[in-house]
């Protein structure tokens, strides 16, 4: 039986690289899991919360574009997503990539097996904008969700740092995952973590 979760993601988050590239490996490996992948704005989460909120203004938001066109993906085609989202993190993380040049997205989109023109046309039409306005405060207001990567299971939310990806190894990857959602529901745990960073 499958197993379901959710996973936050902004692609300037490096340690959400690492966890969706276990997640990403798994899945084209054929892990049995239903994955939905929740957008989550950094910008608005370490905003003042004075000001309006990071979707009025999206030009300011130095990831919400490459947010913005991860989600038209991710609504498009859900099979071919996982292979743009993992390549949208490499770029920003592997090859310091600025996630608001859209000719370089646009290539990715294209690597992926996407049409970029359909999938940025309905990044122009705003909707992406509105589902990640309303899938992050969704998450925030019912799971308390703060940051990237955060694994949503059922009413549980789980903040989890890894360390390296999987490195190609589907075997580690599915093991890796499998390991956190074990750990997300075992009863008694609410707090594992090192004093210093392991070596």
């Amino acid at each position: 039986m499958a197993r379901s979760f959710a996973v936050t993601w902004d692609y300037r988050c490096p340690y959400g690289r690492i966890v969706h590239d276990h997640v990403v490996t798994g899945l084209l490996a054929g892990a049995d899991w239903n994955v939905t992948f929740l957008p989550y704005c950094l910008g608005q989460s370490n905003r003042d919360p004075d000001l309006p909120p990071i979707w009025e203004t999206p030009r300011a938001d130095s990831g919400l574009f490459a947010l913005q066109v991860g989600v038209a993906a991710r609504d498009a085609d859900p099979a071919r997503f996982p292979a743009f989202h993992h390549a949208v993190y490499e770029y920003r993380h592997t090859r310091a990539g600025n996630l608001n040049d859209r000719a370089a997205i646009a290539a990715l989109l294209v690597g992926a097996g996407f049409d970029p023109d359909s999938v940025l046309g309905v990044v122009e039409g705003g909707e992406p904008l509105r589902t990640i306005a309303r899938e992050h405060m969704q998450y925030v207001n019912s799971h308390e969700v703060w940051g990237v990567p955060t694994f949503v299971v059922d009413d549980k939310a789980v903040f989890v740092r890894l360390l390296r990806t999987a490195q190609g190894d589907a075997g580690t990857a599915t093991a890796t995952i499998e390991r956190i959602l074990d750990d997300i529901a075992w009863p008694i745990l609410n707090e594992f973590k090192h004093t210093s960073v392991p070596q």
